[in-house]
């Protein structure tokens, strides 16, 4: 990337980041962890093997990530965010705030990962029951199903299933978003193809309390 050539904190970091494809590179290791290079390649539709590279080693010169060679069973090259590169997290929350309003009206074609719903789910929900029993919600939307889980009065995402989930939700990636950050009521969403299972008490539970679900 060419420099902006500008004495500026902001331009210097856009000479740092500004590249096509490297937050969400970021993206992908904050939200993911320790990541072979395809399982980024898979987190990041529509990139070209080689571009990724480039922007990987690119990363690498600046501080941002780094690679290891990871023991058997893996036994291949990982790729990880550096001290400096977990800087960037509040920057990524600042975006994922700032673009939710977006969603709701996505673009025909457009990619989705289930893994994807752990920057929304960090962001916008919260457990307004600490106290109480742990819940699980399971997502079954995208390529893989997603987990919200209450512990110690968070709220965290992984993927995987759950053999007794208080509740589990379907649908599209845009309605399941819509019923978690409560922009759409359940029944709503249902009426237009959401299928929802288990009591609606769990997902009031987790929802952003500026709105209710009826």
């Amino acid at each position: 990337m060419r420099s902006y050539g500008q004495y500026c904190a902001v331009a210097k970091a856009l000479d740092a980041i500004g590249d096509r494809w490297t937050l969400l590179i970021v993206r992908e290791l904050a939200v993911r962890g320790t990541c072979r290079y395809t399982d980024l390649r898979n987190g990041l539709p529509g990139i070209a093997t080689n571009l990724l590279a480039d922007r990987l080693r690119d990363l690498e010169d600046k501080g941002i990530v780094r690679r290891e060679a990871a023991p058997p069973p893996i036994a291949t090259t990982v790729f990880q965010l550096t001290d400096r590169g977990e800087e960037l997290r509040p920057i990524l929350h600042a975006l994922g705030r700032w673009g939710a309003s977006l969603m709701f009206e996505p673009a025909d074609g457009e990619a989705f990962r289930g893994h994807w719903f752990s920057l929304p789910a960090e962001l916008f929900l919260a457990d307004h029951e600490p106290d109480a029993q742990p819940i699980t919600i399971e997502l079954r939307t995208g390529e893989q199903p997603m987990l919200i889980e209450t512990a110690d009065g968070e709220v965290h995402a992984r993927p995987g299933t759950a053999e007794h989930a208080d509740a589990v939700i379907t649908g599209t990636p845009q309605l399941v978003l819509g019923v978690l950050t409560a922009k759409l009521g359940l029944t709503e969403a249902r009426d237009l193809g959401l299928r929802y299972d288990g009591a609606p008490e769990a997902l009031r539970r987790i929802q952003p309390r500026a709105a209710g679900v009826d």
